[in-house]
């Protein structure tokens, strides 16, 4: 199989994006596949061909300087033209050729591909534009919809353009990947696409654990975290719709019960509004901005227990992390979220969808939280219990079987 991954020079190749290409290229390197990964709106001065080990790494840059990749769609057209043409040119082997997309703006990408080489098409469902936006709040987005064009603000039309294109990309490729089966539904109702061109295929993460363990008291003083200190970790990137407000919020009445609890926040955004949320309790919080995986799993490893307090989530690749790590979890039972924890490798808070706002129960949240630090055994348990369900759902070669089987129907 000659096998093309799409990825573009956006924020989300840094966070989940780029560890779902990192773990898929892992996975398909060692089932022998030739694997290019194909870098759309690069920011480098011009073309070029990297090879890293066995894996192939194309950059293709803008085609001029205006922003083409947040640009107006005649641009994105010309644009994807132009990568058409440099891919005729350079790819020499057509046997079993596969195109996977992992950015949802493909769509004149995805159509001019298959009209010019005998192939198949892939694309991965990541999020979508609607859900961060709307903090994943179905209501809105309906609401939205039942609007005439002119009732619409410039930015809700934005938004429902963009929707409406990612909708042509999944009608457009052989194949869709939807990270969970919620996911799967809004699909097919609100895309209109078929079951059966829908795979459910979660993602999976290479084993480190066995790797990076050390010891949890030197880690502690490496940190300059007391032994009693009870730690309390979330990762993730400072965004509304990670629900790290409302997580201050229960922290702040956690320490009313608990006062010897520390929350870190590891990712990075706008510090500033998470700042003013906590200011007569930023002694009791450490935000240490993003940190590399060989950082992080060190926290992994210092924390008590992992809190994912999501408003929306796709999928939950920090909550899979945790999990590798036995770390027992407090979550919001939301979207794929919802699917990747259950109810015996942690605690799940309802994310409250009204009208006109997204929140959580803070209260709920706290109460959650304080039990699980004062119920240590239990906690413990379903920390063991996590590990096991990512052994058996959520690992690299479970991945590697589910996206094999996928490439191996398309033929």
């Amino acid at each position: 199989m000659n096998l093309y991954l799409f990825n573009a020079n956006d924020i989300a190749a840094i966070y989940g994006i780029g560890s779902y290409l990192k773990e898929l290229t892992q996975a398909l390197e060692i089932a022998g596949s030739n694997i290019h990964i194909v870098h759309l709106h690069s920011v480098r001065s011009e073309f070029e061909i990297v090879k890293t080990g066995s894996i192939e790494n194309w950059f293709i840059p803008e085609i001029n300087y205006s922003d083409t990749f947040s640009g107006s769609v005649p641009l994105l057209e010309n644009y994807y033209h132009n990568v058409v043409y440099l891919l005729l040119v350079h790819i020499k082997d057509t046997k079993d050729l596969v195109f996977h997309f992992n950015y949802n703006q493909s769509q004149f990408l995805a159509k001019e591909l298959k009209s010019v080489f005998d192939c198949k098409t892939v694309a991965t469902v990541h999020f979508m534009k609607w859900s961060q936006a709307l903090l994943g709040n179905h209501t809105l987005l309906h609401a939205m919809k039942a609007k005439s064009k002119d009732q619409r603000k410039p930015h809700e039309q934005l938004l429902l353009d963009t929707d409406k294109y990612e909708s042509v990309l999944y009608n457009e490729v052989d194949c869709v990947i939807a990270l969970s089966k919620d996911m799967k539904n809004f699909l097919c109702n609100e895309y209109r696409l078929e079951p059966n061109k829908i795979a459910v295929i979660p993602n999976g993460l290479e084993d480190t654990i066995h790797e990076t363990v050390l010891n949890k008291d030197d880690l502690r003083r490496k940190w300059h975290i007391s032994e009693k200190e009870h730690v309390i970790l979330f990762v993730g990137r400072l965004h509304a719709v990670k629900g790290l407000l409302f997580l201050i919020q229960a922290f702040r009445k956690i320490l009313k019960k608990i006062s010897d609890c520390r929350l870190i926040v590891a990712g990075n955004g706008n510090y500033d509004l998470y700042f003013q949320e906590a200011k007569e309790i930023c002694s009791k919080i450490s935000f240490t901005g993003f940190l590399g995986k060989n950082i992080l799993c060190e926290l992994y490893q210092i924390a008590d227990i992992g809190v994912v307090p999501s408003l929306y989530e796709p999928f939950g690749l920090v909550a899979l992390e945790m999990m590798m790590y036995k770390l027992p979890i407090v979550a919001t039972a939301t979207s794929g979220l919802n699917e990747v924890i259950d109810d015996i490798c942690g605690l799940k808070i309802p994310v409250i969808y009204n009208r006109d706002r997204t929140e959580i129960d803070t209260d709920l949240m706290a109460e959650k939280i304080i039990y699980m630090l004062q119920h240590f055994a239990e906690a413990k348990e379903m920390g063991e219990n996590a590990r096991k369900r990512y052994e058996l759902f959520y690992s690299q070669g479970a991945f590697r079987q589910n996206m094999i089987q996928l490439y191996d129907s398309l033929k």
